[in-house]
């Protein structure tokens, strides 16, 4: 029995609690939803956004069924086992690009780590096409979806695969709402790195909508993806065809005849004269010096920073970042996500505390070419349409070319060829950096006949107005979505 004592004294504790209004959020819980949920004790698990979108999921018109079950098509839901990762140092056509669950994001991935094919890693972290791919560690709830291009790489078990034999792409589509993505969060767990298991997806409540509905969203995913595909396909076709013009032999073979002299250790001399102020051996390294006595034989080898390419290389200052709610401000790019068609995590910067010089600097414009300038110096990427008037970071360096060149400045920096003139330039004894000048002074060869030059421009043009398509229907899949499935 609670004497009058204890009740005083209760009375007083309560009294003396003033929860904020505004500042934070909060709300109570009952016993039993604390027992539904597997005595979990975390208030993520209990937030205030995951009971709306339950409360949303409710309203639906349609039926609630669990995302691991029969009535959505689902097959299995897992990630790989953990493994020694014995990268390469020599990689040859039979190894296998490796990527992490930050990086098969990316619209074309650029691997940096490789495995052999017969490592005992590559039948559990291989990848089969339909796959939808979710990162559970970290930054968890991105998710991508398994097409051509990703089916060549392995993805380490940071990304849980969701194996869906029927509409694949209405469920990624639904994975990628406001309302799965608060779901998931609600889920993690860890106190240091958060992680989520399968389970929070075989347990995920989804509207079972009719099959019409559902092959209409589907649809739209595979046609975005298929687009995706083949813009990468016709970027090769550019690369190719800039390669055998120039006649350049694989970047292994040049670096072998650029060290052909030294025998024991890559050693080599520089004159005074060629210095340019420079003394880090990585400046003066004689692979530049054959890559470009190879491309000035088939092509005219002008500066990135002639007047000829470009209008201007801007490297904006450092400035403070005000961010803003989702649906207000400009979307902001960090160097991070540049290489992502529509970023998981899109920042929105408010840009009325800024001056006109700096928007001017940072704005995106449609085929500005987009080069990382510190950190993973070197990633590349060509604005597409929507990206217009998105904003870029500091960290992003932003050409803007000549109307006719940016199909060849994308080409060439984004090859192998143009990675190893830019990588020249890092400086950096502890974050790798790129300046405006620097990047200015890596040289692009413009070939003598139009028609080659045009060639490329035409197949940069096309894979680039396929990626403004292929986000156009992913877009159109999430309306169609949250209007006619979620009724939102």
């Amino acid at each position: 029995m609670v004497n009058s004592a204890t009740k005083k004294l209760e009375k007083e504790f309560i009294e003396i609690v003033d929860f904020p209004k505004d500042d934070i959020s909060w709300s109570s819980v009952s016993l039993s939803e604390v027992l539904e949920r597997d005595n979990r004790l975390e208030a993520s698990t209990f937030n205030i956004d995951r009971a709306h979108s339950i409360q949303l999921l409710e309203n639906s018109k349609y039926d609630l069924v669990l995302l691991g079950t029969k009535e959505i098509g689902f097959k299995d839901c897992f990630y790989g086992p953990r493994a020694k990762r014995n990268y390469l140092t020599n990689i040859d056509s039979t190894s296998i690009g490796f990527l992490g669950s930050s990086e098969m994001l990316d619209i074309y991935p650029n691997p940096v780590k490789f495995v052999s094919h017969d490592n005992s890693m590559v039948d559990s972290l291989s990848l089969t096409e339909g796959t939808i791919l979710i990162s559970r560690s970290g930054t968890i709830g991105n998710v991508t979806f398994v097409g051509q291009t990703l089916s060549k790489f392995l993805v380490s078990e940071h990304a849980i695969r969701l194996v869906v034999n029927e509409f694949p792409g209405f469920v990624y589509t639904y994975l990628k709402t406001d309302v799965a993505q608060n779901l998931l969060h609600a889920e993690k767990f860890g106190s240091v790195i958060l992680e989520i298991e399968p389970d929070a997806l075989k347990n995920m409540l989804i509207p079972n909508a009719p099959a019409l509905i559902k092959k209409k969203i589907h649809d739209l995913i595979m046609d975005s993806y298929a687009n995706r595909d083949e813009s990468n396909r016709l970027i090769d076709e550019a690369t190719k065809i800039m390669i055998e013009e120039l006649e350049l032999p694989p970047i292994d073979d040049l670096k072998k005849e650029a060290f052909s002299y030294s025998k024991e250790i890559n050693s080599f001399s520089t004159k005074l004269s060629d210095l340019d102020g420079r003394l880090e051996g990585s400046y003066h390294i004689p692979l530049i010096e054959v890559i470009e006595k190879y491309i000035s034989k088939k092509a005219i080898v002008k500066k990135l920073n002639s007047e000829d390419l470009t209008e201007k290389i801007i490297l904006p200052g450092r400035f403070k970042r005000i961010y803003v709610e989702k649906g207000n401000g400009k979307v902001f790019l960090g160097g991070k996500e540049i290489n992502q068609l529509d970023p998981s995590s899109k920042k929105f910067l408010s840009i009325k505390h800024y001056s006109d010089k700096l928007i001017r600097n940072i704005a995106i414009e449609k085929n500005d070419v987009l080069v990382t300038r510190s950190g993973s110096v070197g990633r590349v990427m060509l604005a597409p349409e929507h990206w217009q008037n998105w904003i870029s970071s500091d960290h992003v360096i932003r050409i803007s070319s000549k109307k006719s060149y940016h199909g060849l400045i994308f080409t060439w920096l984004a090859s192998e060829y143009g990675k190893e003139l830019m990588k020249r330039q890092i400086y950096g004894s502890v974050v790798d950096e790129i300046t405006d000048k620097q990047l200015g002074d890596v040289v692009i060869p413009v070939f003598k006949e139009d028609t080659i030059n045009n060639s490329i421009l035409s197949l940069i043009n096309k894979a680039n107005e396929l990626r403004y398509h292929a986000y156009k229907q992913e877009q159109k899949a999430i309306e169609i979505m949250n209007r006619e499935v979620l009724g939102l």
